[in-house]
């Protein structure tokens, strides 16, 4: 397992058991460029781009369950291939497959972005759920290590 699989690794197990956004920083570098939601969104720059915005998203999320079921290196760069699932504050279950690309100096992470379907994401917000068609994107087992807390080892 590669040094970028290991910090994605303890970025998943921080964010899903405990929400921990120090520990998710301390993996971003000061220069980070974060696509949070690439072509609909503006990104957020830097630590404190992503302290906002991760604050901000977790007043709107509980108990986030972060799966990785493809992931591809090049060069400095982790492709990922996975499904971002939480509660809204009203216990609607929200879930949005996606794919981001992650780029690395050293081992931090100084590039992000997350390229899914708006629409998708505001109708599961909204209650609506995920059309049948996609259910074969997200019903797949996560890598080990990769997928529901109780699986993902620092």
């Amino acid at each position: 397992m590669t040094e970028k699989i290991d910090v994605l690794k303890s970025v998943i197990k921080h964010w899903s058991e405990r929400q921990d956004i120090d520990a998710v920083l301390e993996h971003l570098s000061d220069d980070l460029v974060w696509h949070f939601s690439a072509v609909t969104q503006p990104p957020v720059h830097g630590k404190a781009g992503a302290r906002q915005f991760l604050e901000g998203f977790k007043k709107r999320v509980a108990n986030p369950r972060w799966r990785i079921f493809r992931i591809a290196e090049a060069d400095d760069a982790l492709f990922v291939e996975g499904v971002d699932e939480f509660e809204t504050p009203d216990g609607t279950t929200v879930t949005i497959p996606y794919m981001g690309i992650l780029d690395f100096d050293g081992d931090l992470i100084v590039g992000w972005r997350d390229y899914f379907d708006r629409g998708i994401a505001d109708d599961g917000v909204a209650g609506k759920g995920l059309p049948d068609h996609c259910a074969d994107l997200v019903e797949r087992e996560a890598l080990p290590g990769l997928g529901a807390p109780e699986e993902v080892a620092a």
